[in-house]
């Protein structure tokens, strides 16, 4: 037995050297996920290449799940070091990451966005409430009877009389953005619960009543589920695939331009964004906030979430740079209330949750399990 010991830690040494050996063939830090966060990546990167003995990191906009997938995939060379992400990980994401060996992974949360429905200059500022966003958007909607019909909606005043006649056109991200998914549990979610019978399906988990609220809302039997809250998910996070919504991938740039070139388009994209392009387009009004730097820093703007990005700790010490990079980004200089990164869009955090990431960053200090 102790025979058996000693050669799985022989082998386990081996295995770890190994890995660190072949992420040593790389020089510089290896960077991916979400596009909301990639400017404030990209500006920390080349403040670090500029001012450090380092190489400026590789920064990639792959979205917030492609890059977890990414990033989750193993240790060495071939894998990111670094994956930022536009929500939290998910506790199947960190599970995937755990199978493939990627165990101590130090989580940092960079400040707030806000996620803002983006319109041309050219066009009228539109005043929504998260029922109206809910009502343009979702693939099925309440009728009039109360049961769930395939979304009829196709000028947002066929949503609301109080708004314009003109066509729902809405270009947003695909499924695996960190946006997408922050916009439907923030925006569709909330317009869901605007309707009794779905705001009871959310919070029931009396198996009796959910069959009974299905009935009501005539949701087939067959996507039953004891969970309430999962068949009202399945509702409020289904998008309309007839044309209303256009993924328009993970570049956001490119959305503003569609915006600028179509007025009657709608955007859906990360307030840092907006802030950049402010001479070109504006923010529509949700529940009678307008996207501000002061009203997602307060939490009165609706639509609004943190932002993230993830560490492998296997790879600090064997790619170059890492624990520096961290404390660039953790600086007060970079994510603090006055620093450069506030001047690119980011809400800062207060003073206490943002000396917490940074002593965590600066620890090494692993997250809990979700």
């Amino acid at each position: 037995m102790f025979k058996k010991t000693m050669v799985l830690a022989a082998l386990s040494t081996a295995i770890v050297t190994g890995t660190a050996h072949a992420a040593a063939a790389r020089d510089y830090i290896s960077i991916v996920g979400s596009s909301t966060v990639y400017p404030f990546a990209t500006v920390v990167a080349e403040q670090f290449g500029r001012t450090t003995k380092f190489k400026t990191p590789k920064v990639e906009s792959t979205g917030s799940g492609g890059g977890l997938k990414l990033f989750c995939a193993g240790v060495g060379v071939e894998h990111p070091d670094i994956t930022n992400a536009s929500r939290r990980i998910k506790k199947s994401e960190q599970e995937l990451c755990a199978k493939n060996g990627v165990a101590d992974i130090i989580e940092v949360k960079v400040g707030y966005d806000g996620i803002v429905l983006g319109q041309s200059k050219a066009a009228k500022q539109l005043n929504l409430t998260r029922k109206d966003i809910f009502l343009a958007l979702a693939k099925q909607v309440p009728g009039k009877d109360g049961k769930l019909i395939d979304n009829p909606n196709m000028t947002w005043n066929d949503v609301n009389p109080a708004l314009p006649n003109t066509r729902i056109e809405v270009l947003g991200p695909p499924p695996t953005s960190g946006t997408r998914d922050a916009f439907v549990e923030l925006a569709m979610e909330g317009g869901a619960k605007k309707y009794d019978d779905l705001k009871k399906l959310r919070g029931s988990k009396d198996a009796g009543e959910i069959k009974a609220l299905m009935a009501k809302l005539g949701i087939p039997e067959s996507a039953f589920n004891k969970k309430g809250k999962k068949v009202f998910q399945a509702v409020a996070h289904g998008i309309r695939e007839d044309g209303a919504f256009i993924e328009a991938g993970e570049n956001d740039n490119l959305i503003v331009q569609k915006l600028e070139a179509n007025p009657n388009a709608v955007g859906i994209f990360g307030f840092s964004f907006l802030d950049q392009n402010a001479d070109k387009i504006h923010g529509a009004i949700v529940d009678g906030k307008s996207p501000t730097f002061e009203a997602i820093a307060e939490g009165s703007y609706p639509v609004s979430r943190p932002l993230y990005f993830y560490v492998k700790k296997a790879h600090v010490g064997a790619v170059p740079g890492i624990e520096e990079y961290l404390a660039e980004f953790t600086s007060e200089k970079a994510y603090g209330e006055e620093g450069y990164l506030s001047d690119k869009g980011l809400i800062p955090m207060p003073d206490a949750e943002r000396g917490q990431f940074r002593y965590n960053a600066k620890g090494l200090v692993p997250m809990d399990a979700l």
